[in-house]
């Protein structure tokens, strides 16, 4: 198993990934890796190959929750746009990407993502609402660790705060 942990800590909320790796370190069992990065696009491709499993946390901004939602989803619940854009790619690119060369890509793969409130402002400061969905994050890695009865279902979570 990989914990895949992405953002950047410069940039208030999409800092999230490297705190929620701090801590699922301090537990993870040997069979679990934990990788911090703020890289995106094809960077990526290195993270989803050589693990059966894969769980990624990372920051979203869909518009449709509040700060400091949870979604809990497989990479084939959402789709990406038909075409991509040839000036970004990400995740679900990368993943595609990597099933059609045929290349030893994650044979799970879930997302954790937190609605967020900023991610652009250098500096910024986390959401209390953002951060506030940490020990929520921590605790549902922490129950799917190898060696754990728990299994991560599609869901989303509205964090109060």
């Amino acid at each position: 198993m990989r914990v895949l942990c992405l953002g950047n800590d410069l940039l208030g909320d999409d800092s999230l990934g490297s705190m929620v790796a701090e801590h699922i370190r301090s537990f993870a069992s040997p069979e679990a890796e934990v990788v911090s990065t703020p890289e995106s696009g094809f960077h990526l491709l290195d993270y989803v190959l050589n693990t059966k499993r894969l769980v990624v946390i990372d920051t979203v901004r869909s518009g449709t929750a509040p700060p400091g939602a949870i979604y809990v989803f497989r990479d084939g619940d959402l789709k990406s746009l038909p075409g991509g854009s040839p000036h970004y790619v990400g995740l679900y690119e990368v993943l595609a990407l990597a099933r059609r060369l045929g290349l030893p890509v994650a044979e799970e793969v879930v997302i954790l993502a937190v609605e967020a409130a900023d991610c652009t402002t250098v500096g910024g400061e986390m959401h209390p609402a953002v951060r506030a969905a940490i020990p929520v994050l921590i605790r549902i890695v922490r129950d799917s660790m190898p060696g754990k009865a728990g299994k991560l279902a599609a869901q989303t979570m509205t964090m109060a705060g």
